[in-house]
């Protein structure tokens, strides 16, 4: 589970990095301190694989900086063993830089450490420190770990010392070095570990050495004397001043608005409004620092690919994640750049033209006509024209699931509804509760509030029951995308090839359990006279009333499609999630039990949103080429912010409370009773949600004793108003925001944030190619509008041809294949991929303390437990929304998973 810098659980039964050299330190620890009669110290530096070529060094005398000396005898010696990590795949000039570096190691100047004591050197005022010392040599390599190498460092101290708390590492490299953690022996009641899993800078970039603290938790308040200032100054640097532009080496938070997604110096067309403020409000982002654009000075200036845009130092990907995502931005270099250039050498992009076209994606790959092979020839190099042959090869498809057992389920009504609570996007549907439905828009601009949606048409589809008694037993249900979408409807119908319409779907539950959509109301904006037009569509018994009938299905679909995007996955999981990043490492110091508890769920999002801002989300990016609300997508995204985000209702109880897709239940686990028992989403949620708050409880109830300590608590109190004030600050005077005054709010506060990081992001993202990747089941935009009978050419063009007004409504070939490369890349999970309850060898000393490490392997039993009940409903034939023929298992919040396209496990954090 746990990952860099802080969190990972003790596993006894898993060999550990450096173990075995660590044990060999660890005694010649223990015999260097029978031999403190000794008038000259000796250091040991380089040890060989069987530890007997050991060579000495005459270190200084014994004394205490500062000038005081101590008795032999009453000294320790002590030995830092460090775990440096190189580049798994090493290029040549890496091999000879790596080779170069050991040596410099080796005579002592290429690294510095020295050790600080947790006890108050009196004549400082600030904490006991040993003398720098070189490290010296290296250990032998594990063959398990073969890029992990150990360097060893010797040191006498007094025996008045006290516990290591802190060590100062300095690199007199000229580059950085990747450090895993640092283990001190020979203290009587050590080792002492501490953890790093972070990349340490050169002197050159910055004269100041890093400190790193143990594993030991504590409060501020506990916090040793000799670490306060320690403590305190650290925080101070990762802070920043606010000021410059941000360096690749740094490691600085800070928050900045929303202004970097334009780039008006290239392109007028590419100019996007700012968001952050009272007119759009939005959260904030990580601060960069770049210089404002010449158009306009409230505009940050961009980065674009390949150079990387700043986010601190350790929040970028390691070599692994890295390697996974060039491999996946290859791929999708040939699935969008060469059909993009077949489509400029070509007349034009074409539409699907029948099913079969589409099929061929998986079967074939996209095929490239002869004639264009000719032009392609003509006009480009040997080279690049091979290149574009190769890359044809590529370019196929993996069968998405949700056509690989039944190739015609998505054309169904109750496969279009069992989306709604086992799809991609389970997390929009509300019960109906009022009626008639009425519209919260400015009636004097968006026209009459009240729907089209009448209780004659309703009871019309509901099988004999009265629409007073489908309410009232919970039986009919919404997709409202109705006030959010109508202020964007006309803007986003003037550009080209997009055409939409504000909906409302209605879904009746049968007394056999199954969900089924009953109508859909579509409206337009008109003119100022006729300010909105409404139109109810059923699913009719003929032909031509079930094509509109499937055409208004792809609508709402394309509605769903955006707003999963824009508000459920960007808003909701990544943006919302950069601010309390943010705040935690400005605020919390490492050593805080809560900074170590929300680590690993912050691990890589800094990175994959500044990455998103680069190419995905930003003017002209992928996201407003291929989803329906184009150049005002992130402005939809604000609107959302702005009108439904709570920090209060991100809870997954609180949301299904308030979408009433549970009623209250105090005899329920989480206090909830579902109202549909087979909602996959909600009912392998929940279990999720549990575990993760049994296991914050006994966390936060072993190192708070009372609500004082809560309310004492001066990072943690700064750290609630940071992320509510700067992190938020547009939502800054809501009233809902939580208190932090008791031990439960706290509980309650962290529950909501690792849900967020974890299982709701695992939900709403990792099944986006399985059911995204046929663009039919859920096409990301509508190029043309229903036809309708007053329009004769249109409605006669379409009763003619139903399957190609149907195909040539949705995206093009072009950009059908960039959106599955795209969802085919953030449904893939990295070979480095942490799991929810689960730990890597490598962060294993994230903390000392046994009965913390106790209760996470109580999580992570309860976790595999879960995996075993979500199994078994998905062979529970009565549980038809999960199981049945043809249906996909919904395994979207399985806990584990392996590396790829697997629709299933929950990473810690956002990584993707």
């Amino acid at each position: 589970m746990f990952s860099a810098k802080s969190t990972s659980c003790f596993c006894p039964a898993k060999p550990q990095i450096g173990a075995e050299s660590g044990r060999r330190a660890h005694q010649l620890c223990v015999g260097n301190r029978r031999q403190r009669s000794v008038a000259v110290r000796q250091v040991r530096a380089v040890i060989s694989s069987d530890d007997k070529s050991v060579s000495t060094l005459p270190s200084d005398p014994a004394v205490v900086p500062g000038g005081a000396f101590w008795s032999p005898a009453d000294s320790i010696d002590v030995r830092l063993v460090l775990t440096v990590r190189n580049r798994i795949k090493e290029r040549l000039v890496e091999k000879i830089e790596n080779q170069w570096e050991y040596f410099v190691n080796g005579i002592g100047q290429g690294i510095r450490v020295q050790l600080v004591s947790e006890e108050v050197d009196h004549d400082t005022e600030s904490g006991k420190k040993s003398v720098e010392v070189p490290v010296r040599g290296f250990l032998p390599r594990s063959p398990k770990h073969p890029s992990f190498v150990e360097y060893a460092a010797n040191l006498t101290v007094p025996s008045t010392f006290g516990h290591p708390g802190a060590i100062a590492i300095t690199n007199l490299h000229k580059k950085e070095f990747y450090l895993v953690e640092i283990v001190v022996h020979g203290f009587n009641d050590g080792p002492f570990f501490f953890p790093a899993n972070s990349w340490i800078h050169c002197r050159d970039d910055n004269p100041e050495s890093r400190i790193l603290f143990s594993n030991q938790a504590y409060l501020p308040s506990q916090t040793p004397d000799g670490l306060k200032d320690l403590r305190q100054n650290m925080l101070v640097s990762l802070r920043g001043n606010g000021k410059g532009e941000r360096k690749k080496f740094e490691m600085i938070y800070d928050y900045a608005p929303y202004n970097d997604l334009g780039n008006p110096d290239k392109d007028t067309d590419l100019a996007r409004p700012n968001l952050g403020g009272s007119d759009r409000p939005y959260p904030r982002r990580c601060r960069t620092g770049r210089p404002p654009t010449q158009s306009d000075p409230s505009v940050e200036s961009r980065v674009e690919k390949p150079h990387p845009v700043y986010v601190p130092r350790d929040e970028t990907f390691e070599e692994i994640k890295q390697n996974n995502f060039s491999a996946g931005a290859l791929r999708a270099l040939f699935h969008n750049l060469i059909p993009a250039m077949m489509a400029a050498l070509s007349s034009s992009d074409s539409q699907f033209q029948c099913f079969s076209d589409i099929d061929r994606l998986y079967k074939d790959g996209l095929l490239i006509k002869s004639e264009e092979e000719q032009e392609a020839e003509k006009l480009l190099p040997a080279v690049l024209s091979n290149l574009m042959m190769m890359g044809q090869k590529l370019m196929k498809y993996d069968i998405p699931s949700i056509i690989s057992k039944d190739r015609f389920a998505w054309l169904r009504d109750i496969e279009f509804a069992r989306q709604t609570l086992a799809g991609v996007n389970p997390v929009e549907i509300q019960r109906l509760r009022e009626f008639p439905i009425l519209s919260k828009l400015d009636p004097e601009i968006y026209g009459s509030p009240e729907s089209a949606l009448t209780k004659e048409c309703l009871e019309h589809e509901l099988n004999g029951m009265s629409l007073e008694e489908a309410m009232n037993h919970n039986r009919l249900f919404i997709i409202d995308y109705h006030d959010i979408l109508l202020p964007f409807v006309k803007k986003i119908n003037s550009l080209k090839g997009r055409k939409i319409y504000a909906s409302r779907t209605i879904l009746f539950l049968t007394r056999t359990g199954i969900l089924r959509p009953i109508a859909i109301e579509l409206s337009l904006l008109g003119t100022p006279s006729m300010l909105s037009q409404k139109k109810v569509y059923t699913h009719g018994h003929d032909a031509t009333t079930n094509w509109i009938w499937k055409l208004a299905k792809a609508h709402v679909c394309a509605n769903d499609a955006g707003v999963h995007q824009l508000v459920d996955h960007w808003l909701r999981t990544h943006a919302s999630m950069e601010p309390y990043i943010i705040a935690s490492h400005r605020q919390l110091s490492s050593m805080h039990p809560v900074f170590k508890l929300l680590h690993p769920h912050m691990r890589y999002t800094l990175e994959i949103n500044a990455l998103a801002r680069q190419s995905l989300i930003n003017g002209g990016g992928i996201i407003e080429n291929c989803f329906s609300p184009g150049k005002y997508a992130m402005e939809l995204s604000s609107a959302a912010y702005k009108s439904l985000w709570r920090f209060d209702m991100e809870a997954l109880p609180a949301d299904l409370l308030r979408r009433g897709m549970a009623v209250e239940d105090p005899s329920m686990p989480c206090g909830v009773k579902l109202v549909i028992e087979d909602y996959p989403y909600a009912a392998d949620g929940l279990l999720v949600w549990s575990a993760i708050e049994e296991w914050v409880k006994d966390y936060i109830i072993h190192y708070y004793s009372d609500d004082n300590t809560i309310t004492s608590d001066v990072e943690l109190q700064a750290w609630w108003d940071e992320i509510k004030n700067k992190g938020h600050p547009d939502k800054r005077g809501e009233p809902w925001w939580p208190s932090l005054n008791t031990k439960g709010d706290l509980i309650g506060i962290l529950m909501t944030m690792i849900w967020t990081a974890s299982g709701q992001h695992a939900a709403i993202n990792f099944g986006q190619y399985p059911f995204g990747g046929y663009m039919p089941n859920r096409p990301t935009l509508m190029k043309k509008l229903i036809p309708q009978e007053d329009e004769p050419v249109a409605y006669e063009k379409f009763l003619h041809n139903p399957q190609y007004m149907f195909l040539s409504s949705l995206p093009s070939q072009l950009q059908a294949t960039q959106i599955m490369a795209v969802q085919d890349t953030l449904s893939t999970h990295s070979e480095d991929e942490e799991y929810l309850g689960q730990m890597t060898d490598w962060h294993t000393h994230w903390t000392n303390d046994r009965q913390v490490m106790s209760c996470f392997e109580k999580f992570s039993a309860r976790l595999e437990e879960i995996e075993e009940i979500i199994s078994r409903r998905n062979k529970d034939f009565h549980l038809k929304n999960r199981s049945g023929a043809g249906v996909p298992p919904y395994e979207l919040l399985l806990p584990s998973s392996g590396p790829g396209v697997t629709g299933r496990g929950i990473p810690n954090s956002i990584s993707i």
